[in-house]
């Protein structure tokens, strides 16, 4: 094996900041929850504090050495993003873990052991990627594990459909109660399986053959299996009831098939078969019209005491950070339910501020910039689209979550990238982090 002599400098230096902003927080968190007791030479904050800053610094350190030896040619600013965010993730587990009312001080720990086992699947996945080719062959292997995966969740959804089960997209695994998410894992089979499916279609798709109403539409052999996932889509809505996982699947597919074949015919026809289900969803199931009406009456007395109390908090916890935030470890996160989980945007953005959600915007925005560039670099069809897909998961995530929580639609499951607790989230999302790395490297 030959290995390339120029170091990923680039890489390394990045990965400073969220080492920095890791050892910055716990000093300050420190410094908040001990602030009656004055700082004198014997009360320094203790060297343990910074062992999740140590244990993060460690981790990420390993896999830039190992990027450097299996990946070397790759993007050298996707893992310094992924591991900011990453480590925002740590500190809010650490903070909200930590709070009068919460009290669970391994919620943290937990986070960051979920953050070392995602780098190493992100290291996995890079490794295991050295051929793209077996991953575009495997295409149709690997639409049958999504589908199974979505069979198993909608299973599962049947045998807490009459429950208060908090998510019907939970699964408990084994004696110790081990829970997993498998849309996680769904949304990356899906995106393989039409980067395949596009690229190898994409002339066909592109300019159509069956003439319908002026426009020219592909035949149904190739037009059948984007019809599927917009069914697939509105099943699980139904099914689940997680209208941001279906947003999150139908959107990505638009996204790669615009991508494939420069065509908003297939983008407006798309949203308009999907508007007209989700309006005869709205009719026929009571629920749905129960969340919009809650959201639209969130404020109203008798709505905001009970349904409506999650998303009014939010909003409170918002507008309580102003511009510059109440400092880490000032705030009350936990006045507002799922602090750790759905609502942690706004708890971020109660002990950070405007500008700190700014900030954590940015990063995200910087992440998707990042992704489209390794699409628009690659040269293989099946690359790009790869690119795209996996790209648009953050892109719609983010959205997504952040319109929940500020009350521009009703909250969904999706959780935040990286951010938010959760161990198959931050697994997932790390995997598609490696995939991306691999994606960059391979631009022939």
């Amino acid at each position: 094996m030959i290995y390339r002599r120029r170091y990923r400098w680039t890489e390394m230096w990045l990965l400073l900041f969220p080492a920095a902003f890791l050892i910055l927080a716990l000093l300050e968190l420190e410094l908040t929850q001990n602030a009656s007791t004055p700082l004198t030479r014997n009360t320094l904050p203790p060297v343990d504090v910074f062992t999740p800053a140590i244990g993060l610094m460690i981790a990420l350190a390993v896999t830039h050495v190992l990027l450097n030896l299996f990946a070397p040619d790759s993007d050298q600013t996707l893992l310094p993003i992924a591991g900011t965010l990453a480590s925002i993730g740590v500190i809010m587990a650490l903070r909200i873990g930590s709070s009068p009312g919460f009290d669970v001080p391994s919620l943290g720990t937990k986070q960051l052991a979920w953050v070392i086992v995602g780098l190493g699947f992100c290291v996995g996945t890079v490794v295991l990627t050295r051929d793209l080719r077996w991953v575009r062959n495997y295409k149709y292997t690997w639409a049958a594990v999504g589908l199974a995966l979505v069979g198993i969740t909608l299973v599962n959804a049947l045998r807490h459909f009459n429950t208060n089960a908090p998510s019907r997209d939970v699964l408990s695994i084994g004696p110790g109660g081990f829970s997993f998410q498998p849309s996680e894992l769904v949304k990356i089979c899906l995106v393989v399986f039409f980067a395949g499916y596009l690229s190898e279609n994409q002339e066909m798709l592109s300019a159509g053959s069956v003439p319908i109403g002026g426009i020219k539409f592909p035949p149904l052999k190739q037009l059948g299996p984007l019809l599927f996932m917009l069914g697939l889509a509105l099943i699980i809505a139904v099914g689940i009831r997680e209208l941001g996982l279906a947003l999150l699947i139908f959107g990505m597919v638009l996204s790669m098939t615009y991508a494939a074949t420069n065509r908003m015919t297939y983008v407006f026809g798309g949203l308009a078969l999907f508007t007209v289900g989700s309006v005869l969803a709205f009719s026929v199931f009571s629920y749905a019209r129960v969340r919009l009406a809650i959201v639209s009456n969130a404020f109203d007395p008798n709505v905001a005491t009970n349904a409506g109390y999650q998303i009014v908090q939010g909003l409170i916890a918002f507008a309580s950070g102003g511009v510059f935030g109440s400092g880490l470890g000032l705030g009350h996160p936990t006045f507002v339910p799922a602090s750790n989980t759905d609502y942690i945007a706004a708890s971020f953005g109660e002990e950070f501020g405007f500008a700190g959600l700014l900030a954590l915007l940015g990063l995200f925005m910087l992440l998707v910039f990042r992704g489209m560039y390794v699409a628009i670099r690659a040269r293989d069809p099946f690359n790009q689209l790869m690119a795209v897909g996996l790209t648009s998961v953050f892109a719609l995530q983010t959205l997504v979550i952040l319109a929940g929580n500020l009350k521009l639609m009703p909250l969904t499951g999706v959780p935040l990238p990286f951010v938010a607790y959760g161990g198959s989230s931050v697994i997932a999302n790390f995997i598609i982090i490696g995939f991306l790395l691999r994606l960059s490297e391979n631009k022939a």
